[in-house]
């Protein structure tokens, strides 16, 4: 590990997590400027970082893969690698810098984590990952998750599955998040695999019939609230990726209809509520269509969401472009209304 000192961002606590609804990690979308926006829509959603790799915390640039606002919270870091020491210092740092949860990545099928050897081809070794699995349990106080497929290649049959399941159990693992699809690694892209393999739904239910003292949380294929709630009468949590990063608006309703709560803010609330963060950011060197590139699905099926999408992609990447842009594009939404 670096010599370089550790520094954490203030504040940044640990809260405890539900894993009743879940924003899935998403490579390239869900940073930690998409995860403060979701945040302002749903505070009882768990959010998973983008996956992070070992080499990228122990040898690279660590605050940039590691820094988020506390206001976040609770949220998860997704670590991808398969050496057992590694991950524990891993999952050491994401502890000491507040994260709620670390997750192993046992899911992702792209040909750079099968070079790297992590990922879905990992399920074609719960030995090892039982064993990576145990030491960051050990490492740490806060909770050690995995998320992993239903199967690989030729490997889906059930009892593969559950050999697998078992495994992790075995050092002490309890949630278990299952993306609902098996992973192709030689023929599909990540894309296809995200798309191509058929959703097998029955195969994850059974699995929490089988393990009821596991918690099992439903990965893949869902698109809405509706949906959600039909999984919840089988498992114990369901984890959106695309249908929240592409209309974040149903994300105002999860507080409200999965635990009770007062809904979330209108979207004009939200962008008002995003602009005193954008200025923050701006002055702190970022770039304002890096923030405002997660903001261009929000008001879906609104009159005026095409203006706001046009106006912030064609304008948010200029030189010097700034709140104004949002305010603007905000504009013709509610001059729309």
């Amino acid at each position: 590990m670096p010599d370089s000192p550790i520094t954490p961002p203030e504040n940044a606590k640990s809260k405890a997590v539900s894993h009743r609804f879940c924003t899935a990690p998403l490579m390239d979308w869900s940073d930690r400027h998409c995860r403060y926006f979701w945040r302002l829509l749903t505070k009882r959603a768990t959010l998973y970082t983008e996956m992070v790799t070992t080499g990228a915390l122990l040898f690279g640039d660590r605050e940039r893969h590691l820094n988020f606002s506390p206001e976040e919270q609770p949220v998860a870091l997704q670590l991808g690698g398969s050496d057992p020491k590694e991950l524990a210092q891993c999952a050491q740092l994401a502890e000491q810098w507040g994260y709620s949860e670390v997750n192993l990545n046992c899911g992702c099928p792209s040909d750079r984590v099968q070079s790297g050897r992590f990922g879905a081809c990992l399920m074609a070794e719960p030995k090892l990952v039982a064993d990576c699995l145990a030491a960051m349990r050990e490492a740490v106080s806060i909770p050690v998750t995995v998320k992993h497929r239903i199967g690989i290649d030729d490997m889906e049959d059930y009892a593969g599955l559950t050999a697998f399941v078992e495994a992790q159990a075995g050092v002490g693992i309890d949630t278990f998040i299952v993306h609902a699809r098996k992973a192709w690694l030689n023929g599909l892209s990540p894309k296809e695999n995200r798309e191509i393999p058929p959703l097998k739904y029955d195969m994850v239910y059974q699995l929490k019939r089988d393990f009821p003292e596991l918690e099992i949380v439903l990965n893949g294929g869902i698109n809405s609230l509706e949906e959600c709630e039909q999984h919840l009468q089988e498992l114990d949590g369901v984890m959106l990726g695309r249908a929240a990063y592409q209309n974040p608006v149903l994300l105002a309703e999860v507080d409200s209809r999965l635990f009770g709560d007062e809904p979330g803010p209108s979207p004009v609330e939200v962008v008002e509520q995003m602009l005193p963060y954008i200025e923050r950011e701006m002055s702190r060197g970022q770039r304002l269509n890096y923030i405002s590139r997660h903001m261009l699905g929000l008001f879906q099926g609104v009159p005026g969401a095409r203006r706001f999408r046009r106006h912030l992609s064609e304008n948010a990447h200029k030189p010097g472009a700034g709140p104004e842009v949002m305010r603007d594009a905000l504009s013709l939404v509610t001059q729309a209304a």
